[in-house]
């Protein structure tokens, strides 16, 4: 979620660990990033959200943030363990940069890929194809983000396209990336009920007015609050929550959003 003014965000584990059921797979750890300023708080756990107290206590602390990245794990490479658990998060310029990947990266085509990349101030601290492209993408960052000047938007989208361009040769490739200003979403490919193989779209977006005369659609396990003021939404997931007219995000798409408004790098 990217939104206009910072927004209470509450997560219910009746509904939102309904995606991490047994039937639904998605049951080897959970997390959520609230951005505050220049940083990042972040809850994640190895349990399956749907048996989680601390998704209990996440659901009745009202976080307030213009930008929150969540992720509910199914495994596909390293352990269940803290450290291989979404949202990854690290420190260049002065602020937290954020990252949750959905996919399942070629280990082997990554790490030759990463040789390559001059700055190695990044490293792993599991094992999941995930993070090492997480470490990818901040090595790549760093040269931008230098003596403390704040990069164009235009400078740090070319570094997210082409890092999207490269980690989409080694497999499905979908992440949502934020520094807490500026929200990236690259779609790519993934699993579709009945059908074999990965195949677009990986995310879908919605955009939203809310405010008193636009009561804001909940959505099934996330709350948000809507305020006496107009209040501008974007949100964006694997799969549509409402039955709102989102949008499918074609393969290989790349979009920005801040402050609850999409925008052109």
């Amino acid at each position: 979620m990217s939104s206009l003014m910072p927004t209470n965000v509450s997560f219910s584990m009746s509904a939102f660990s309904q995606r991490s059921s047994a039937t639904a797979g998605h049951r080897d750890g959970w997390g959520v990033a609230f951005f505050e300023d220049n940083d990042a708080r972040i809850i994640k756990e190895t349990e399956a959200a749907d048996h989680s107290a601390c998704l209990e206590f996440v659901k009745h602390h009202d976080f307030e943030s213009h930008v929150v990245i969540s992720h509910i794990r199914n495994r596909t490479q390293g352990e269940i363990s803290y450290k291989n658990t979404q949202p990854f998060a690290r420190e260049l310029g002065g602020r937290m940069h954020v990252f949750v990947h959905n996919g399942d990266l070629d280990m082997n085509q990554l790490l030759l890929w990463q040789q390559h990349i001059s700055c190695s101030n990044f490293l792993p601290l599991g094992n999941t194809d995930s993070e090492y492209a997480f470490c990818a993408l901040m090595n790549m960052l760093a040269h931008i983000w230098q003596a403390g000047l704040l990069p164009s938007l235009r400078t740090r989208y070319e570094v997210v396209s082409a890092f999207a361009m490269e980690i989409s040769d080694f497999g499905p490739a979908n992440f949502i990336y934020s520094d807490g200003e500026y929200l990236f979403v690259y779609s790519h490919k993934r699993k579709q009920d009945g059908r074999d193989g990965y195949h677009p779209p990986g995310l879908h977006i919605l955009s939203r007015i809310c405010g008193p005369e636009h009561r804001m659609v909940q959505v099934p396990g996330v709350d948000t609050s809507v305020t006496d003021q107009t209040q501008r939404v974007v949100l964006v997931a694997t799969v549509p929550l409402t039955d709102e007219a989102w949008l499918p995000m074609d393969q290989g798409e790349l979009r920005v959003a801040r402050r609850g408004v999409l925008v052109q790098p």
